[in-house]
């Protein structure tokens, strides 16, 4: 019986001579299994126990800031010899007590899962990138056709009429917005996808609030309120989308 602890943001390979018949338990904190592809899978709370032999696993993660730990328990107190996956290799494991008080301790710190995590950002930043593009060119495009229908854009309170590219600038500005809380609740959420979701869509209802309360003619405020769904419709998905592929 071994305790392997997890700093926060730390990373630390499944070597599968060492993990052979193993059987983990979270007893602290929580834990990301990285899968074959590098990918991050489910997210083990407190309690939870897990088998990685034969799964495909190839990494553990420390989600969270704080320090996570896992008992892993060997469940024959007998030599066991494992086939590595390597062609030419065996590997022979050591000989460990289940009722043995004396644990191991391993500690892996941050450093370790940086540059997967760092990655896996850099991806999520570079899909809402091109997804703000697209969504600020749908916004302008859309409301320059219903200027072409006699939509004015006059906003009465103020006095000015809005212009093409003041729709382009907002799209941005909110789209980056977006894009931040996506990458904070991939970095710190155990559930990003849901409560980005959860998230964008409440920001969205709120606003739609103030074309409401403009004081514009009935055909500028309708067109507003399309014009605040437009690129919600573009980044909501594709943000959610992204975070469910690096997260299941």
């Amino acid at each position: 019986m071994w305790t392997l602890a997890l700093r926060g943001g730390a990373r630390v390979a499944v070597v599968a001579a060492e993990w052979c018949d193993a059987f983990g338990v979270v007893t602290r904190g929580r834990v990301q299994l990285e899968l074959r592809d590098g990918e991050p899978g489910p997210v083990l709370g407190r309690d939870a126990g897990f088998w990685l032999r034969g799964t495909g696993v190839r990494a553990l993660r420390n989600p969270g800031r704080r320090t996570a730990r896992v008992r892993i328990v060997t469940p024959r107190a007998r030599t066991v010899t494992c086939q590595s996956t390597h062609p030419y290799a065996s590997h022979r494991m050591m000989e460990d007590d289940m009722n043995s008080m004396n644990d191991t301790g391993v500690v892996a710190g941050p450093a370790s899962g940086q540059t997967g995590h760092t990655h896996r950002l850099r991806r999520l930043a570079g899909t809402g990138f091109i997804a703000t593009l697209t969504a600020m060119v749908a916004t302008t495009l859309a409301a320059a056709l219903a200027q072409t229908v006699g939509v004015d854009f006059e906003i009465p309170d103020g006095g000015e009429t809005i212009p093409l590219a003041g729709f382009a600038v907002v799209t941005g500005f909110f789209s980056v917005v977006g894009i931040v809380i996506a990458v904070a609740l991939l970095r710190w959420s155990a559930r990003p996808a849901e409560r980005f979701v959860w998230t964008a869509v409440s920001l969205t209802a709120i606003s739609l609030v103030p074309p409401l309360l403009s004081g514009a003619n009935t055909a500028t405020i309708i067109a507003l309120l399309g014009l605040h769904l437009v690129p919600a419709t573009v980044m909501i998905p594709t943000l959610a989308r992204s975070l469910r592929t690096r997260t299941d």
